[in-house]
């Protein structure tokens, strides 16, 4: 697929823009929500357009009070307004970090997992070790590193994903949900400039919409050597690590043939407008 440049910059969620978006779709005014969550207009508005910094705990819960009596926040709505307000991871690590974390015994432990595919991963779905299993059953992604610029950058991708569209789409849904539980969006600004050159990538993040995992354990892989369906049980774990808690995950995929790989991706997410589907 062939990057598309001529577009303005992509700019990450934001807490103003979606206390916006929830006002909004309630049809409560700034005075409105401001006086029943005990501050100024003046307050919300600068919040809205980002003019402030992170509001506080009780502030925040104010705000969610009052907009969830009007009518009820989902738990993605919930989860990703208090992400971007800040509560969230403070800063990720580089890749060379989290790389250099990997050990010699946490590699040999992948290999003991063939014939599954295995590897360790980061939050942001950057590949910092895998099996000969993992890499034949993606290939070329070890090379590029990150999921997302496989799945765009590389024609191979389309190759062996069945549903290769669908998982994009929940993976691009999902980054908007990771740049909010992060707390500092100022690590995604490259990611987002690289990304933003592809058409397709543009679309779906317009959609505006927040994923937070995968509604169903199983994906489909076309075997690069037989050409058949894979179904892929996969399962994310964390792994320990003193200096990164929580930013280390190993992932298991555990592989059957299908009979139908016409298999559609649903997601739990949050709309544009900031509903549930």
């Amino acid at each position: 697929m062939k990057p598309n440049r001529d577009f303005e910059e992509l700019k990450p969620p934001t807490f103003g823009l979606l206390l916006r978006k929830l006002r909004d779709t309630r049809g409560v005014s700034r005075e409105r929500l401001a006086f029943n969550a005990g501050v100024s207009a003046s307050y919300i508005s600068h919040l809205e357009k980002g003019d402030r910094g992170h509001p506080t705990r009780e502030v925040v819960d104010a705000l969610v009070r009052y907009l969830d009596r009007i009518d009820p926040l989902s738990v993605v709505e919930r989860r990703h307004l208090l992400d971007l307000a800040g509560l969230g991871v403070s800063e990720f690590p580089s890749i060379e970090q989290l790389q250099a974390e990997i050990t010699d015994d946490m590699r040999r432990a992948l290999d003991l997992h063939e014939p599954n595919l295995a590897a360790y991963v980061d939050t942001r779905w950057n590949v910092l070790a895998c099996n000969a299993s993992y890499a034949q059953a993606f290939p070329g992604l070890e090379q590029d590193v990150n999921i997302l610029r496989w799945f765009l950058g590389n024609d191979l991708a389309r190759e062996v994903m069945v549903e290769w569209e669908a998982e994009v789409r929940l993976t691009v849904h999902w980054l908007r949900g990771l740049i909010a539980s992060s707390g500092d969006t100022a690590w995604s600004a490259d990611f987002l400039a690289e990304l933003g050159s592809f058409g397709l990538f543009r679309e779906m993040w317009d959609e505006g919409i927040a994923a937070y995992g995968r509604p169903s354990s199983i994906m489909h892989l076309k075997d690069n050597l037989t050409g058949r369906c894979r179904a892929i049980d996969v399962q994310l774990f964390s792994v320990f690590s003193a200096a990164y808690p929580t930013q280390i995950q190993i992932f298991l995929g555990i592989p059957t043939w299908c009979a139908d790989s016409g298999v559609r991706i649903g997601t739990d997410h949050l709309r544009a407008d900031g509903r549930d589907e």
